[in-house]
């Protein structure tokens, strides 16, 4: 027993420990100024051959595995840090909420039982009823922690479907199962929901959207046709910071709709629900109040690390409801007192506790520092928005509500789209394996170059160097078509 728990011995000295923070360290300090590209320079396969290797039978020392970290797996990912890092909604996250990891893995608390996990799950739940206060909810609201916002908006459509079919846990949902209704923009986990959920992903209907936005009187005249054909409605989804463009659809507009009509409504605020710790961009958010649930991701804009997302409920009765079942094992506390174990709302019994960074960083920083980083960000995509409008070989595709801005190459003017649209592909392409990383999508039926601005080191400097590399690429690619 000596020599087996010897090395485990060895490896909680200090100075051990100590390897990995230099190594992460080290890593935050050069991503930060700036040298060298944001990706690896490695195909697939060759990223696949540095660790094709026979499973390891005894083990090497720490030193030497820090050694393998440091020259394989760092230089080979995505530079989160890195000022020319414009790409996924990924933060480059807060060092308080990094140095947080550690304490995490070493105190292993499982979050699902609040006897397993004594103060994590009273901070757990003091922050959630933070976040709820700040979306307007009252004292009966509630909420969990999940890995992100897929698995928030699942949790969310599971308590509404509950509410319209509470036997459907033991009897499915029927012949006619009901409908969620969405904006065009809506993030696919509204259709994944639908089909993970036994509705079937035609069951979510999509309505019309105006600059971005779900139209509210095109809403109005969907749920007049499907009230019309007889098909039920589960919830309405509303998107605050959609994937594509960041934009946000009208919430008091849709809220007072769906009050009206006894309707459900979810938010997705994935994205954009952070703007409610910023005083310049809550505005966006007039009439989330309205919600019966909310997703909301802080390691999006607030820059925590992944993964840190919540479902918010405005009585959190409704997501105990919706996993209601037998587990005496486990969640042992009864009676008509609130139950502190979270995994009486949760699809998980196995939870980390990442609420601990999301505390540790308004701990540190504090909830006004935190909007500030939200406006500046956002600030720094109007930036770039300002920056394509004084060229003539880009144009905007819409001008900025949050961090996210959509554009396209066009050049001199003379390629029809389904060329340009090839061009933008392989110009974004041939740009991230050179230097900066932006990602693409399709907007308008034709392809166009997105950045989402994460990292509050970047500046006009690396905007303008984006810009001027990619535009370099594409005109290479164009001369040659």
């Amino acid at each position: 027993m000596d020599s087996l728990l010897s090395p485990l011995d060895q490896d909680l000295a200090p100075a051990e420990g100590e390897r990995f923070l230099a190594l992460a360290s080290a890593y935050l300090t050069a991503a930060r100024e700036g040298a060298g590209a944001v990706s690896t320079p490695l195909s697939r396969d060759e990223l696949y051959a540095l660790f094709d290797e026979p499973l390891p039978a005894d083990g090497v020392p720490l030193a030497e595995l820090v050694r393998r970290l440091a020259a394989d797996v760092v230089p080979n990912s995505i530079h989160l840090a890195h000022p020319m890092y414009m790409g996924h909604q990924m933060s480059p996250p807060l060092p308080a909420a990094i140095w947080m990891e550690p304490l995490i893995g070493a105190l292993n608390q499982s979050t699902a039982v609040a006897e397993m996990s004594p103060a994590a799950t009273a901070i757990e739940t003091r922050v959630i009823r933070w976040m709820c206060a700040l979306a307007g909810f009252g004292q009966k609201a509630g909420g969990t922690l999940t890995t992100g916002g897929t698995e928030a908006s699942f949790t969310a459509l599971l308590a509404a479907r509950n509410a319209l079919i509470p036997d459907a846990w033991e009897n499915g949902v029927g012949d006619n199962p009901p409908a969620i209704v969405c904006g065009e923009h809506a993030h696919y986990a509204v259709t994944r929901a639908a089909g993970e959920l036994g509705l079937g992903m035609r069951r979510t209907v999509s309505v019309p959207s105006r600059g971005y936005r779900m139209a509210p009187d095109a809403l109005a005249a969907t749920l007049d046709r499907l009230k019309a054909e007889d098909v039920p409605v589960m919830a309405v989804v509303a998107t605050a910071g959609s994937t594509a463009t960041g934009s946000f659809d009208d919430l008091e507009a849709i809220g007072l709709l769906c009050s009206e009509r006894g309707l459900w409504l979810h938010v997705d605020g994935a994205h954009g629900a952070s703007a409610l710790l910023s005083e310049k961009h809550r505005y966006r958010l007039k009439g989330i109040e309205h919600a019966r649930t909310i997703a909301w991701d802080p390691h999006k804009m607030m820059l925590i690390p992944l993964g840190t997302g919540m479902v918010l409920a405005r009585d959190e009765g409704d997501l105990e409801r919706a996993f209601a079942q037998s587990a005496p094992y486990l969640f042992h506390e009864g009676g008509k007192e609130r139950r502190w174990d979270q995994g009486t709302r949760s699809f998980m019994c196995s939870r980390r506790a990442d609420a601990l960074k999301l505390w540790a960083a308004l701990q540190r920083y504090g909830s006004r520092r935190i909007g500030l980083l939200y406006d500046h960000l956002c600030a720094t995509a109007h930036r770039l928005w300002d920056l394509i409008g004084e060229r003539d070989d880009f144009v905007a595709l819409h001008e900025p509500e949050s961090n996210i801005l959509c554009f396209r190459w066009v050049g001199a003017g003379n390629l029809p789209d389904e060329a340009l649209d090839d061009v933008n592909l392989r110009a974004r392409e041939a740009w991230n394996r050179e230097r900066g990383w932006i990602t693409t999508t399709v907007l308008d039926d034709v392809r166009v170059l997105r950045v989402t601005a994460m990292n509050p080191r970047t500046t006009e400097r690396e905007q303008r160097e984006m810009l001027d590399g990619v535009a370099r690429i594409a005109t290479g690619i164009a001369a040659v078509e």
